[in-house]
């Protein structure tokens, strides 16, 4: 098999092919002409990496069959059809830290040439003009900063501006109170945000609930003298009421490096000395374009590779622990063991996490159980991006649950799985030692010590002499040959559990063999794929 494919369809700084490194073949293609995103698409391609001019919407998508991640060298996914993609077992990666810095420094630069009437005093002069009387300006200290969004980018501005002597008021009907007293910042409601700020900047995205949020209600309520900054996303203010209020006299200038639809060479606001404006500069820093493309790469490494990507924005779990991630693949592989040896789809799945992981956030094991229940029972193309979706088709649900406590083992994970005719059955593993090896250690009430293995064989029989010699014969007349076995039972001439791992696959016929000749209630061959 030749290289994975990466299909770069716009611009990325030099960085990001040195982070991919040597082992991908790079293509590239300008994803801005739809026609040779399409083309380009249709040839086997593993992952696209773009930035913004370039849209995978659904027919982008349905057209690179055998796509895996769609990586966008940036913050914002308004060119990304998630939905389409979630369905398709795409995982979609952005670069959610890389441009704060850049963004929250060019709010600031705009709201200061704002307060001083930097650019329209630059222009003058350039046209042989001295103009000095004409752009009196304000000062920033002692005045009231108002920030509509306490996230990230907002707390740099924040931080930076109280450094200037401002007082920092915010609107963020997500955060804690208690957040932002720690970075000196009051919280308060939009309204008295709006009716108290001197100067108010925007760090929201663009949603149904945010749209028009700054709009013309909102402009009523403002000091006349207010400037109104828009570095984060165009359409959560609105252009038209802005122009309205200032050409009233109800606001006093503007910022603006967004707008409600881009690119935007024409609009009424832009023949106002009061407002300054760029086109959407946000992340056009060198910094900034490294360190998306260098994440963006380093997350598609890491998709590639069969990992899950912190920042994928279509899975469910979040960022998971160093200490976590060793387990996804072990929860997998109970999984396939759990439905293997089940025969059938379970109603659900619980997986219960018990030891020292179970002091982070294990949530992402429940999409983990889920991938390794499906490709279990035969699913193909199950990532961790559309396992849920495929569970919930086929009516299986999971739960996750943790506790400290392990009795026995440093980790301990427990999948119990419900069955439709009301029987449960559990299979438990941990990792053991340095090299985090897989183990699993129960099946039900039957304490084991086994690798899982490529191929695997599970007899449940009556407890008595000479079944292992049997299964051993079965097998070896059948070319079949024994890797490990192992025995556990309840008492002796009482319920046994037999487990082999074996080196190649086990015919139907020779497992129907095995049932009638040890006379056993379950006899089952798992395979769980390539280890």
């Amino acid at each position: 098999m030749g290289k994975p494919v990466v299909l770069i369809a716009e611009e990325l700084s030099p960085a990001t092919l040195d982070a991919l490194g040597p082992d991908f073949e790079v293509r590239h293609c300008d994803g801005a002409n739809r026609a040779e995103l399409l083309a380009a698409l249709g040839q086997g391609v593993d992952a696209v990496l773009i930035r913004s001019a370039t849209k995978m919407d659904a027919e982008a998508i349905a057209a690179a069959k055998g796509l895996k991640v769609i990586a966008r060298a940036g913050v914002g996914l308004d060119n990304v059809e998630i939905p389409a993609a979630t369905s398709a077992g795409v995982m979609v990666v952005n670069a959610p830290t890389s441009n704060i810095v850049s963004a929250a420094e060019l709010a600031i630069g705009l709201l200061l040439a704002s307060a001083r009437g930097i650019s329209p005093a630059n222009a003058a002069l350039r046209n042989g003009k001295w103009a000095r009387s004409k752009f009196t300006g304000v000062e920033l200290f002692e005045k009231t900063l108002g920030i509509v969004g306490f996230g990230r980018i907002g707390q740099l501005v924040a931080a930076r501006m109280q450094a200037f002597g401002m007082n920092v008021v915010a609107y963020d009907p997500y955060l804690q109170p208690a957040r932002a007293a720690q970075l000196g910042v009051k919280l308060v409601d939009l309204d008295e945000l709006l009716r108290t700020s001197d100067f108010i900047t925007i760090h929201l995205p663009k949603t149904k609930e945010t749209s028009n949020l700054i709009g013309e209600e909102a402009l009523k309520k403002v000091k006349p003298t207010v400037r109104i900054i828009n570095a984060a996303r165009g359409g959560v203010l609105d252009e038209a009421a802005l122009f309205t209020a200032i050409t009233e006299g109800r606001v006093g200038g503007a910022g603006l490096d967004v707008f409600s639809t881009e690119p935007c060479v024409d609009s009424p606001l832009f023949g106002l000395d009061s407002v300054v404006a760029t086109p959407h500069l946000g992340a056009s820093t060198d910094e900034a374009q490294e360190r998306a493309g260098i994440a963006v790469a380093v997350s598609v490494r890491k998709a590639l590779a069969g990992e899950l990507v912190p920042d994928a924005v279509n899975v469910k779990g979040g960022v998971i622990h160093e200490n976590v991630r060793p387990a996804l693949p072990l929860v997998e592989r109970l999984a396939g063991v759990l439905v293997g040896i089940a025969g059938e789809c379970p109603v659900s799945i619980s997986v219960e996490v018990h030891g020292e992981i179970a002091e982070h956030d294990c949530s992402v094991l429940g999409v983990s159980a889920l991938k390794g229940a499906l490709l279990g029972l035969g699913s193909e193309d199950v990532t961790y991006v559309n396992a849920p979706g495929i569970a919930h088709d086929r009516g299986l649900s999971v739960t996750v649950s943790a506790d400290e406590i392990s009795p026995h083992h440093r980790s301990v994970i427990t999948l119990k799985g419900a069955l439709s005719g009301g029987v449960q059955i559990s299979v438990s593993g941990t990792l053991m030692g340095i090299r985090q090896v897989h183990k699993i250690v129960a099946i039900d009430n039957y304490e084991l010590d086994v690798v899982p293995s490529e191929n695997m064989i599970f007899v449940r029989y009556t407890d008595r002499p000479g079944v292992v010699g049997l299964v051993g014969n079965l097998l070896g007349a059948s070319s079949i040959n024994i890797a490990g076995m192992q025995v556990s039972r309840s008492h002796a001439g009482g319920s046994a559990l037999m487990v082999l791992t074996v080196d190649s696959g086990v015919p139907h016929e020779v497992l129907a063999t095995l049932a009638k000749e040890t006379g056993s209630e379950i006899t089952r061959s798992v395979t769980l794929g390539a280890l």
